[in-house]
């Protein structure tokens, strides 16, 4: 496989890469206020949008042509339900009492992508349900808490899955999180799973897009119909939390910050 090639950013550009992300963070804080049954993806997407143009940005999702996809992604948001992992498009269906639903979004902003997501209940779910919620994000927080100068990138994937499967769940292991700044996704690749003390060594300026992808049964994964959503192989639910991280000598700088501010998720 080729060498990755991680591009650093300048203190500035991270700067810029943060002005895109507090864009992501007010969207998907909004959209926190207006999930909940009956709603339709759909309806999300649109509020989306219209926010991110508003700022002057660019979905960055939109009609972003997938690596293997003959079709151009067209939603402004990815919206996956219950057993879809990712890469959902909006439609017009209501969201169900008791599902769960990832919602990604990508900012770009005077060129700069910002990208996160956050898995939200939809009225009141179950414990299984709010267990895999809860452990995929303490698998994000674990993750970017490894985000540390010095470091590897092993010691990102591993606290994602040491987290994960202590907890019973399994980790997606085909999907990754990605290296993200002028373009979406950039090198490294970043597998949710492996051993620490392994990969490229983490350097100041590196920005990831981190981006834990588990399910409550089995790892497996396939494609459907549409040739874009992603869903768990054995239909078991499946959750997808991710924020744009950068490594800096002060620590880890969350630059889509939804777990901070008045709409704290």
């Amino acid at each position: 496989r080729r060498h990755a090639v991680i591009v650093k950013k300048s203190p500035r550009e991270l700067d810029k890469m943060a002005a895109a992300g507090a864009v992501h963070t007010a969207v998907i804080q909004k959209l926190a206020t207006m999930i909940e049954p009956g709603i339709t993806t759909l309806e999300l997407a649109t509020v989306a949008e219209q926010m991110i143009r508003e700022a002057g940005g660019i979905p960055s999702f939109k009609g972003y042509p997938g690596p293997q996809h003959p079709v151009p992604f067209p939603g402004s948001i990815c919206a996956s339900p219950d057993s879809m992992v990712v890469h959902g498009i909006p439609d017009r269906r209501p969201l169900d009492e008791g599902s769960i639903i990832s919602i990604d979004v990508g900012v770009t902003l005077d060129g700069w992508v910002a990208d996160a997501a956050f898995t939200f209940p939809v009225g009141q779910v179950d414990p299984v349900a709010e267990k895999l919620l809860a452990t995929t994000r303490q698998s994000l927080d674990d993750a970017v808490a490894a985000c540390q100068v010095g470091g590897r990138l092993g010691d990102v994937s591993n606290a994602v899955q040491t987290t994960v499967e202590a907890a019973g769940f399994a980790v997606v292991r085909t999907l990754v999180g990605h290296g993200v700044g002028r373009e979406m996704h950039e090198d490294p690749q970043i597998p949710n799973y492996g051993p620490a003390g392994k990969g490229p060594r983490l350097e100041p300026g590196m920005v990831f897009a981190i981006e834990p992808m588990t399910t409550v049964g089995r790892p497996d994964v396939y494609e459907g119909d549409d040739q874009w959503a992603i869903y768990s192989r054995d239909g078991s639910l499946a959750a997808h939390f991710e924020y744009t991280v950068a490594i800096t000598e002060d620590g880890p700088r969350i630059l889509t910050p939804w777990h901070e501010g008045p709409g704290a998720l």
